[in-house]
């Protein structure tokens, strides 16, 4: 899901960039208490959809900031298993509500960091620009072959 930029972003951004680490292009920042995905290649999957001077932070959340942030930006009182907010053509952010998105995984048919990493492939091309379409699907189904990431069924 796609967000607009805003000042509660640009806040998080602050803490993703301070936080747990970054992988040259990726700052990662884990605020919730579920274990982070340890099989997940984020900073290839980043260049290879965004490029390597597209400066990303993923941010691993719970459900009540995911709900919070979802009613902000899109006015859906729900959590969101995933949120991508685009701050510029050069960067934006990802918000993963892991524990929304293990209890989904099953649903899916899928592993638990295996959708993970769909998500986060799908939240990559809503930051460069994709909405929901047959084109964005193409596009995130050839990633995700080329990094052996099962599709979402």
């Amino acid at each position: 899901m796609t967000a607009s930029k805003n000042s509660a972003s640009s806040r998080h951004s602050q803490h993703a960039a301070d936080a747990n680490g970054s992988l040259g292009g990726v700052s990662i920042c884990r605020k919730t208490r579920q274990g982070m995905p340890t099989s997940v290649p984020f900073l290839a999957l980043k260049d290879a959809a965004l490029g390597s001077n597209y400066d990303l932070s993923l941010v691993f959340i719970d459900p009540k900031e995911s709900q919070h942030l979802n009613t902000v930006h899109r006015g859906k009182d729900k959590p969101a298993n995933i949120l991508s907010f685009p701050l510029s053509k050069t960067s934006g952010e990802i918000f993963i509500d892991l524990k929304t998105a293990r209890g989904q995984a099953p649903d899916f048919e899928q592993e638990f960091e295996n959708f993970i990493a769909f998500l986060f492939v799908h939240g990559l091309f809503h930051l460069k620009g994709f909405d929901h379409s047959a084109i964005m699907e193409r596009k995130e189904r050839a990633l995700c072959k080329k990094f052996n990431i099962k599709l979402a069924s």
